[in-house]
């Protein structure tokens, strides 16, 4: 089993910029996607974005699109969230998870649908106006 140890949060201004971090280990990293999620204080968890295995196809939630870039560096077992211009409403809980893949003439496509329901401690993001 894979386990993630995110990091990188922070409190920012609106406007500002973070960059997360999900550091996993085991020897199986680049055979799964990984998707980014969060969760505010009294709200369900969201879908963020998505990356496949390869890092060549991401997938992002309507919310993010423009601002926020997912990606992985496989050599070092670690999956990144660039965040940008970022609003208070993106204030939350950030979590990294394993997701689940689909496979369509050749490529792999991330989804939005977690891997297992293990989730790390995640990391705090807070974004003040």
């Amino acid at each position: 089993q894979v386990q993630l140890v995110e990091s990188g949060g922070g409190l920012v201004q609106a406007g500002g910029s973070l960059r997360l971090s999900c550091a996993a280990s085991g020897r199986t990293f680049n055979n799964y996607a990984m998707g980014w999620f969060r969760q505010a204080p009294g709200k369900e968890r969201e879908f963020v974005a998505s990356i496949n295995r390869s890092g060549g196809n991401t997938r992002y939630a309507d919310s993010v699109k423009g601002r926020f870039t997912i990606s992985r560096d496989n050599a070092k077992n670690t999956v990144y969230l660039e965040m940008n211009s970022l609003k208070p409403e993106d204030t939350a809980v950030y979590y990294c998870v394993p997701v689940n893949e689909y496979y369509s003439a050749g490529v792999y496509y991330p989804t939005a649908t977690p891997k297992s329901d293990y989730w790390g401690q995640g990391t705090q993001v807070t974004v003040s106006s």
